[in-house]
């Protein structure tokens, strides 16, 4: 019988929840367990592709097309199991399923309440994902913290999950805050007492507890916790700030975290030390020996979360390269105005990320000609590839107000430009390019000896294309398409000849990159940087 995990958390947000699920999965897939991860959003939007990321971060896109919560990436870099469109639930689509059974009249007249209605959809909902997946263990992160008036239909679904699998079948993990007071130079355990309280209340005892602290927790603060929150000793787990996040799973590994749930399931499984991890992972993400600063110009720098895949993708390959990664976050808005040779000084890389609207587009379209006329190595993704077309088109082939109708509807030369298909959408949500799509590369280019094959996967999430009436000039003035989705003839990859390497693709790359295997991409994206690093 499949095994359910609860993560909880409470007293504030932003604690690591999704880095301790997706550490937990790591730890017990390392024990020879299936192990698939689910989030629980509880905001009213159908999905987060509609959220602007100052809202709500980046937009994760999965295999099979589905727009999730960022923390989806979190789990598809720690485990080997893919996550799909059944892996994010959010309030809209539990109640969008109920009220179209509603209209439908498959209720037979009854009243539609929260509980059991929505709460059955709930839990047929993470029943679903334990099916398809055959896991022998489904951990499910629910958003927000215990007390939110969002977050009780998906806590009294994980409530109620006892009585349907039984308790010896599921498990539930709480993180919460030990604060350190600083003028009082104390550990207070009180906010994590009334979190547990709160959860109590609603009808959940923790089995383990996740203590964020800046300090160690001494054994009288264990107790003192174990005894106030009615949880063993030994299964309130310590979790400090670390270097990188990939060494959480040790820390957790250290306090026999995976040994206390085994026993909780009743499973014995293979011991594992995460050695190959903490070897190929972890002491080349501490103690790298090179250096490299790379600029990233995006419209969206001020919050950490709207580009996160592509920060952990450059931390990647800098753990491929055994490089320390300096990002530089540079708001495209202002480079429209900046001297570009000052802003990029010391830089050996530009990263030129994804986004839509033309605020900052300039901004980008300035970075990208610098980089291409320094020979400073670069990397488009999805809207950097769109901003590289369209620089391309002005300063080489002559398409002096060329733009995207994205930007400019009526603009002269529309280098980019939307599909037939996609000019009769009117909704917004859910109607991009998404998910994967085959890419056929091209022999004897730059983007196949990144690769080294001619066919990849890749993931995608954008409306407008490049306009296949300016190829041939564009090839004559050299710029190479070393990558197309050929069933409908859609440019995939560009770069320019002579270059030591200039590539953007229309896809999103950094969605497949992981600790122990960085994307090609940006493995040789980095590579090429050091190089003009010595």
């Amino acid at each position: 019988m499949t095994k359910f995990i609860f993560v909880t958390g409470g007293v504030i947000s932003s604690l690591g929840k999704g880095i301790t699920s997706a550490s937990i999965g790591k730890i017990l897939e390392s024990r020879l367990l299936k192990v698939t991860l689910m989030k629980l959003d509880p905001y009213i939007n159908v999905d987060p592709g509609t959220m602007n990321p100052y809202q709500h971060g980046e937009v994760y896109v999965t295999e099979d097309g589905a727009e999730t919560d960022l923390d989806l990436g979190h789990y598809e870099r720690f485990i080997s199991s893919p996550m799909t469109k059944f892996n994010n639930v959010t309030t809209g689509q539990i109640y969008n399923a109920v009220i179209s059974r509603e209209r439908r009249g498959d209720y037979l007249g009854k009243t539609i309440q929260v509980i059991p209605h929505i709460t059955n959809e709930i839990k047929e909902r993470i029943k679903k994902v334990a099916e398809v997946s055959c896991a022998d263990i489904v951990i499910i992160e629910i958003g927000g913290t215990v007390g939110d008036i969002e977050s009780l239909p998906f806590l009294e679904a994980a409530r109620q999950f006892t009585l349907d699998k039984g308790r010896e079948n599921v498990l539930y993990v709480h993180v919460t805050l030990v604060p350190y007071i600083k003028c009082s130079q104390e550990i207070k355990t009180k906010p994590t007492q009334h979190s547990v309280g709160t959860l109590r209340e609603i009808g959940i005892q923790p089995d383990v507890l996740i203590c964020r602290t800046e300090k160690p927790l001494t054994a009288e603060l264990k107790d003192k916790i174990s005894l106030f929150c009615n949880v063993a000793k030994e299964t309130v787990i310590e979790a400090r700030d670390v270097e990188s996040i990939y060494q959480v799973p040790l820390v957790f590994k250290e306090q026999v975290l995976d040994e206390i749930i085994l026993s909780h399931f009743k499973l014995i499984s293979k011991f594992s030390e995460l050695k190959e991890w903490e070897k190929n992972v972890i002491e080349k993400a501490i103690n790298p020996k090179k250096k490299v600063c790379i600029a990233l110009v995006g419209k969206y720098i001020a919050l950490q979360d709207a580009y996160k895949s592509i920060y952990e993708a450059l931390s990647h390959a800098g753990i491929h390269n055994d490089a320390k990664i300096e990002i530089r976050k540079i708001d495209s808005e202002d480079l429209e105005k900046a001297n570009a040779k000052e802003v990029f000084e010391g830089a050996c890389g530009i990263l030129v990320p994804g986004g839509f609207g033309y605020r900052g587009i300039e901004g980008k379209i300035k970075a990208i000609r610098f980089s291409r006329e320094n020979k400073i190595p670069f990397l488009g993704l999805c809207l950097g590839m769109q901003c590289a077309v369209i620089e391309f088109a002005r300063t080489c082939c002559g398409l002096k107000d060329a733009n995207s109708t994205e930007f400019r509807p009526k603009t002269k030369y529309p280098v980019i430009s939307l599909l037939e298909e996609q000019k009769k959408i009117k909704d917004l949500g859910g109607t991009m390019r998404l998910g994967a799509y085959p890419c056929k590369i091209k022999n004897n280019t730059a983007a196949f000896r990144v690769y080294g094959k001619n066919l990849v996967l890749e993931r995608h999430r954008h409306r407008y294309e490049f306009n296949n009436k300016y190829k041939k000039l564009f090839q004559e003035k050299g710029m190479v398409f070393s990558g197309v989705y050929q069933k409908n003839n859609l440019a995939e990859i560009v770069e320019v000849k002579g270059h030591p390497y200039f590539i953007a693709v229309q896809f999103h790359p950094e969605f497949k990159s992981k600790p122990d295997y960085s994307h090609p991409l940006f493995r040789e994206f980095i590579k090429a940087a050091l190089k003009l690093a010595v």
